[in-house]
């Protein structure tokens, strides 16, 4: 993992950051409201290596936007606290291999954060980062972007992706119906899986899947799980490639998910600490996930897809070559779900994403019913 840093190589090692060129303590910039900003623009051959910035709000507001070899896209474009493992625009200490943050104020909406980022990011041409503010305030950003630039191109080098989603609620089928009971374990297999589960990555090309985070907003309030991880490489088939166990299992935990934060999984953001947010994260380093063609990274959201939580991802992924990225939502629709003082989920529709609905089976049908008339009978 580590074979790098004892290698000798002609390289030139460089860094931007936002430090006050007038020699005093003025360490930030200003993005003002409804601007980008370019951080670094680096002529390459060359490679990113690490990634520090500080901030004090504005999380899902901002999106960090990485374009390379003069692509006429982005391969990452992501609200800001995502890109690093923090979701909702709430923040929090944790460590992991690929990223890091700390703060003195932990579990907290938007508040200072210092975040970190270790995924190695080369580039043939030119690399271009920058700092998009879509926020109605004026933005104060500190940051670092360390980098190598080399005299030869390494061929064998691909480019990180970076991909955000979100369904704000998803379609479950059933939502009603709580996990682990007899009415939410129905058949959910074959082309149902592919169509229903939420999906974290879907691209073409030549590559590798590294991993993922996932936050969820738990509406239901129960245990948010119990969906399996279903990959399919270069092609739809039954089974797929790769196929899981359950939501906590992915993430290399079992049992629901922990209040820890691994190297290569864990939670940066837990949902006892947070009223029903939670963010979890896995990355594949050991065994990344290969593909020649394309790939379709899914899992249910609730054994089946009966739930209809707010679910938002981020996928990280190298391909051989810079490839275009899903668009990102507007920023009204991509704000974290608040509560009002009495605890209950403000759920306005003006800011809701909502997926296709999921399609339902006989056996959904008659679940959801018998559940209908199961909690009837309680009443």
């Amino acid at each position: 993992m580590f074979h790098e840093i004892s290698r000798i190589r002609n390289g030139k090692t460089q860094r931007f950051s936002s430090w006050d060129t007038s020699g005093r303590n003025m360490d930030f910039w200003v993005i003002p409201a409804k601007t980008a900003k370019v951080l670094a623009d680096i002529k390459g051959p060359g490679k990113i290596t690490h990634i520090w910035m500080t901030q004090t709000n504005h999380y899902r507001e901002c999106l960090l936007k990485i374009t390379w070899d003069n692509a006429p896209y982005p391969s990452v474009l992501v609200p800001l606290g995502d890109f690093f493992c923090l979701g909702h625009s709430i923040v929090n200490s944790f460590q992991s291999i690929f990223f890091t943050a700390s703060t003195r104020h932990n579990n907290r909406f938007s508040m200072g954060c210092a975040l970190n980022c270790y995924l190695p990011m080369p580039f043939r041409k030119r690399a271009a980062v920058e700092l998009v503010n879509e926020s109605n305030q004026d933005h104060y950003q500190y940051f670092y972007i360390d980098y190598e630039t080399y005299d030869n191109p390494d061929e064998n080098q691909a480019y990180l992706h970076a991909e955000f989603a979100r369904a704000y609620p998803f379609g479950g089928w059933g939502h009603e119906i709580k996990v682990n009971t007899p009415e939410a374990n129905v058949v959910n297999k074959e082309k149902i899986a592919w169509e229903n589960n939420y999906v974290i990555l879907e691209t073409k090309g030549t590559g590798h899947y590294v991993g993922c985070n996932i936050s969820v907003t738990n509406f239901q309030g129960t245990w948010w799980g119990e969906g399996d991880d279903m990959i399919w490489i270069d092609g739809y088939k039954w089974p797929p490639d790769l196929h899981g166990t359950g939501s906590e299992d992915y993430f290399n935990q079992a049992w629901g998910m922990q209040k820890n934060a691994f190297l290569r999984n864990g939670s940066s953001i837990h949902e006892e600490d947070t009223g029903g947010y939670q963010t979890s994260y896995i990355f594949h380093v050991e065994n990344p996930v290969r593909f020649q063609k394309e790939i379709k990274v899914t899992i249910e959201h609730g054994h089946a897809n009966h739930l209809a939580n707010e679910y938002s991802s981020v996928a990280y992924w190298y391909s051989k070559e810079p490839a275009r990225i899903k668009e990102v939502p507007p920023v009204e629709k991509r704000l974290p779900v608040m509560k009002d003082h009495h605890g209950k989920w403000l759920l306005d529709p003006s800011r809701q994403i909502k997926p296709k609905q999921v399609k339902m089976t006989d056996e959904m049908k008659r679940m959801k019913k018998r559940w209908a008339k199961s909690a009837g009978a309680k009443k």
